[in-house]
């Protein structure tokens, strides 16, 4: 590749689709550009459009309107970019959304918890239990 900055992208997109198959989804893989109606890099983090960036000047707002705007080409309820840490490893990178987003993603969750537990709370329990242990 002869564009440095283009094979330090794919280079990170990668890494982060190797990181998502081990610790998420096996099936995540990066995707097809797709021009104006592109749905984001990767795939497979559920529910997200996933604009990965790897750049040395960060800038946040950019890419959290390229991302809330590639999830809904992708019909996935939530956008967030993936941030590359300089010299960090994949786990260390950053998953950044903006603040509404992030409260719906959360409300999300608060609600299907509640509705697990109320419709079978040992599940909930060994489910809980199995997160927690794992932080």
């Amino acid at each position: 590749m002869s564009n440095p900055s283009k094979a330090k992208g794919t280079s990170w997109e990668s890494a982060f689709v190797a990181y998502l198959r081990e610790h998420h989804n096996p099936g995540a893989h990066r995707n097809v550009q797709m021009g104006a109606k592109d749905i984001g890099d990767v795939a497979g983090y559920y529910l997200h459009a996933v604009e990965a960036k790897a750049e040395k000047t960060i800038t946040l707002a950019t890419y959290i309107e390229q991302a809330n705007r590639e999830s809904v080409h992708a019909q996935q309820p939530f956008g967030c970019a993936v941030v590359k840490r300089r010299m960090k490893g994949t786990a260390d990178g950053y998953v950044v959304r903006d603040v509404r987003t992030d409260v719906r993603l959360m409300n999300r969750l608060r609600d299907m918890e509640e509705a697990l537990r109320a419709a079978a709370p040992a599940a909930y329990a060994l489910i809980d239990r199995q997160h927690r242990e794992a932080a």
